[in-house]
Parts: C-alpha cells; sequence; structure tokens
C-alpha cells in the first residue's frame, strides 16, 4: 500500500493553500496598521532632517556674521561705484 498517493497529495495540497490563505489575510490586516506606521515614521524623519539642515544653517550665519567682513566681496580699495554699474555691452 502506497502512503503517497493522490488523494493525500490533494489533501495536503489544500492544506497548504488554506493555510497560505489564512496568512495572507493576517498579513493584509496588519498591513494598514504597519503603512501607517511607516509613513508617520516617514513624515517624523522628513522633519527631524528639516530641523537639523535649518539649525545648520542658522549657525552657519552666525558663524559668518561674527567674522569680520565676511559678508564682503568686494576686492581691497577698488571702488564702490565702480561695482554698482554694470559694464557696457561691446
Amino acid at each position: 500500500m502506497k502512503v503517497f498517493t493522490k488523494k493525500n497529495a490533494f489533501v495536503g495540497f489544500l492544506a497548504v493553500k488554506a493555510a497560505k490563505r489564512a496568512l495572507g489575510r493576517r498579513r493584509r490586516r496588519r498591513s494598514g496598521a504597519r503603512t501607517v506606521l511607516l509613513v508617520s515614521l516617514g513624515v517624523l524623519s522628513v522633519g527631524l532632517l528639516a530641523g537639523i539642515v535649518l539649525l545648520a544653517r542658522r549657525q552657519r550665519g552666525e558663524e559668518q556674521a561674527e567674522e569680520p567682513g565676511a559678508g564682503e566681496e568686494s576686492q581691497p580699495g577698488a571702488p564702490l561705484d565702480a561695482m554698482a554699474e554694470p559694464a557696457p555691452a561691446a
């Protein structure tokens, strides 16, 4: 007598299919909460990153303002009048 018959194979196949289906239903129910969790975590991460960038830019601006001549880009000795007027087109 065979232990592995077509009937046993079919019953086993149906049992595996039912288990996969039940597991899939359970996963689908959790996926909504998981999606909400991941989206909220992503939004929180973006907000945190934006705050860090804003803080770094503000700190860098304060450091440049403390340095003498940090905002000046003109050359020493160059007249300010010549810098204000655009160059004539050739």
